[in-house]
């Protein structure tokens, strides 16, 4: 299958640096060590679905719906976290 995870742990800590390296130049940026697991968890297993599409969906439309859908909801659920932009209308 071809597969390699450190492919995938090494983007990851890739773009976990990119908070990382801000919160040094900047006071825009407050993270917590709380944080950078959270976004670690959500982007692993962003990652992890957008492989099982990649390998398992064999319908080109169907991989693309798929992958638009996966990272809408990440970027949902990331959103959801830094602001609570949904749930504060219910409120």
């Amino acid at each position: 299958m071809g597969y390699k995870l450190h492919k995938q742990v090494f983007y990851l800590q890739g773009l976990l640096l990119i908070p990382l390296v801000a919160m040094v130049f900047t006071d825009a940026v407050k993270w917590s060590v709380f944080d950078f697991i959270i976004m670690a968890v959500l982007l692993f297993f962003l990652g992890l679905g957008l492989d099982l599409v990649r390998f398992y969906i064999a319908a080109v439309r169907l991989r693309w719906f798929l992958f638009l859908m996966l990272l809408l909801l990440f970027l949902m659920v990331w959103i959801e976290l830094a602001v609570g932009l949904f749930l504060s209308f219910f409120h």
